[in-house]
């Protein structure tokens, strides 16, 4: 089931929330920036808990940083020099970070007004972005639609361009299986079924390499415990983890549990690679209902394609042609354990 109810205004125009429901789960959406509110699901005593950080109003999420829940496009992540070239067309981009851009530019999808329809358990957001904007070439039209069943959350992202264009979409919901108010995520325990990784220099945008997991901190595909590992050394100048997995490609991607509610979240994605980030950058700010969020209060999960994968060519490429269609999925499958 699907519904829309009155969220205030921003900028003076209306907004309205979009509730999925199916069950005892449910799951709030936003027109602005096609954004996660929250996600309601079980404890292992039945208790609901909101499992996904986001503020209490609309104007917080025009005003504050950090993405929380939003459709990140044109370009999730990092293009390195703000600028790509497809077949020998040099296309400048806006850089917000730094000489590179991140999610987008200055405005990205994020920071934009979708349009929603809703039918039976399903909400589809449209976007269309003209060609230039951000320096990104051709009117691209973006989807995404939500599907709430059976305890499984899935994205579907659809985009088509009339020109060769980049495109890279995810979502930047942060999880706190303990509850969104639940503090520091260092007993969450996570797992990534991936075998290699993309390194990275200091600005944090690949070199090119893709190396190995093993004997590293990034090992985690028989799971560890993230305040054991993300305190690692290694993890120095990200301040836990904000690091490239390349997906191996085999059933779910990665899992992630907590021990204080049971609640579980296991995540499939079609795209081959995966940001984890342990929200060290994430300062001090109000979120729902009173809580207060801060540095490592949730783990992101992000499927894409590699950062900067345009001036890689051993990457898979986000390169969408003209006229061929875009469309790539991420599920959250939620569960109770211990």
């Amino acid at each position: 089931m699907a519904e829309r109810t009155p969220f205030g205004t921003l900028d003076g125009r209306p907004i309205s929330l979009v509730t999925l429901t199916d069950g005892a789960m449910s799951v709030e959406l936003l027109p602005y920036g096609a954004a996660i509110r929250a996600i309601r699901v079980p404890d292992r005593d039945g208790k609901l808990v909101d499992v996904c950080l986001g503020y209490e109003t609309a104007e917080e999420y025009a005003r504050q940083d950090a993405c929380l829940g939003g459709t990140i496009g044109r370009c999730a992540n990092r293009i390195g020099g703000a600028e790509f070239s497809i077949d020998g067309v040099t296309y400048p981009l806006t850089a917000n970070e730094g000489k590179n851009q991140l999610h987008g530019g200055l405005v990205g999808f994020h920071k934009k007004w979708w349009t929603d329809t809703i039918e039976g358990n399903r909400a589809v957001f449209t976007l269309d972005s003209p060609d230039g904007e951000e320096g990104f070439p051709g009117n691209l039209h973006a989807e995404v639609a939500y599907i709430l069943c059976g305890g499984v959350l899935t994205m579907e992202y659809t985009a088509r361009c009339d020109r060769d264009t980049v495109v890279n979409l995810t979502n930047h919901a942060y999880f706190n299986l303990a509850s969104q108010a639940g503090g520091r995520v260092d007993d969450h325990r996570i797992t990534v079924r991936a075998d290699a990784y993309t390194p990275a220099g200091s600005d944090n945008v690949p070199t090119g390499v893709i190396a190995s997991v093993a004997g590293t901190p990034l090992d985690l595909r028989h799971g560890a415990w993230v305040g054991e590992t993300a305190d690692d050394p290694f993890f120095a100048a990200t301040r836990g983890f904000d690091q490239n997995f390349v997906l191996t490609g085999d059933g779910e991607a990665a899992e992630l549990w907590c021990p204080r509610t049971g609640i579980g979240m296991a995540l499939s994605t079609t795209l081959p690679g995966m940001q984890v980030y342990s929200a060290g950058f994430l300062t001090e700010r109000p979120g729902k209902n009173g809580a207060v969020y801060g540095e490592r209060h949730a783990i992101c999960l992000e499927p894409q394609f590699f950062p900067d994968a345009v001036h890689h060519e051993n990457f898979p490429s986000p390169i969408l042609r003209a006229g061929q269609e875009y469309h790539q999925t991420i599920s959250y499958r939620f569960f109770t354990k211990g």
